[in-house]
């Protein structure tokens, strides 16, 4: 059975997706500016690079298998599974959508990294190539936002959170495997989060005729309910927990850092290697809650 609903102006949520597209871009352009292009920024970014020496032999066969995994799973993810749910769904308009920003996502993040964005030479020791912002973190991502574009508004919190795994481990294992810094796995991250956010201000936009199905509305399943409550308040406290985390760690980096810190293997890298994957999974974390109470109501 089927409900009509009252059509609605499509501004007010055209313009919270915009505005949220908006925000990320500030963020990302602020994570660029300081990270990549401040003498500070670089020092610590590259201090966390070093850090991944740490344990390196031990963690390397994992975290090099998670990255030759990324782009089959994506293919999987991001193509097989969602056509499935689309045609269970019967929703080929937000199949296409999702699509084109995962894409779009994916290729544009090449083109920032190799002919937009450039790195400065300001003497900080180490790789001196731009990598911002990381390829297969952000293609992990864009796997992540097209299953949980096309998943129906009682189940995107789940798959945020099972997505936001995946991506994550892909930013941290970029770093672990010492191909990319923090900042960059990070940057990968907002970067589909700005795609994801431009695709709702399309998909918000009423389609004349189309009626809503019953069980997307948020008021019904309240077993989902519960477990979409459970599952975002975990997230909440984990993101509280690694924030507190790379907070601290950045403040040992950034202000306590000296001979002490300088070499790898030393209790400096140690802590800003740490730091930048608690960093990491914040972003994730915290991506995933604003991107499922963001689209919580997108039908």
């Amino acid at each position: 059975m089927r409900t009509r609903s009252q059509p609605n102006s499509p501004l007010p949520g055209s313009f919270s997706y915009l505005a949220s597209a908006g925000l990320v871009t500030v963020v990302f352009i602020g994570l660029y500016l300081f990270f990549v292009r401040s003498h500070a920024g670089q020092e610590a970014d590259q201090l966390a690079y070093n850090g991944a020496e740490f344990g390196r032999r031990s963690i390397t066969p994992f975290t090099g298998k998670v990255l030759d995994s990324v782009p089959n799973v994506a293919v999987v993810f991001g193509v097989v599974l969602t056509a499935i749910i689309a045609l269970v769904r019967r929703n080929w308009r937000t199949l296409v959508v999702a699509l084109v920003a995962a894409g779009a996502a994916t290729a544009t993040a090449q083109l920032l990294k190799y002919a937009i964005l450039g790195r400065p030479d300001l003497a900080v020791e180490g790789y001196a190539g731009n990598s911002f912002p990381s390829g297969h973190t952000t293609v992990a991502a864009a796997s992540a936002l097209v299953v949980f574009l096309v998943a129906s508004p009682r189940t995107r919190p789940l798959v945020a959170g099972w997505g936001t795994a995946f991506a994550v481990l892909a930013g941290v294992a970029t770093l672990a495997n010492q191909w990319h810094r923090p900042s960059d796995a990070i940057a990968g991250l907002l970067w589909v989060a700005l795609w994801g956010c431009l695709a709702g201000a399309v998909l918000v936009r009423p389609r004349v005729g189309v009626l809503p199905r019953v069980e997307d509305t948020p008021s019904r399943r309240p077993a989902f309910t519960g477990l979409r409550r459970s599952t975002m308040r975990v997230i909440r406290w984990l993101s509280i927990g690694f924030g507190a985390l790379a907070a601290v760690a950045f403040f040992v980096t950034l202000v306590l850092n000296s001979s002490l810190f300088a070499s790898v293997g030393t209790t400096g890298t140690v802590v800003a290697y740490f730091g930048g994957v608690a960093a990491i999974v914040t972003a994730g974390l915290l991506l995933a809650l604003g991107g499922t109470r963001l689209f919580a109501r997108l039908p």
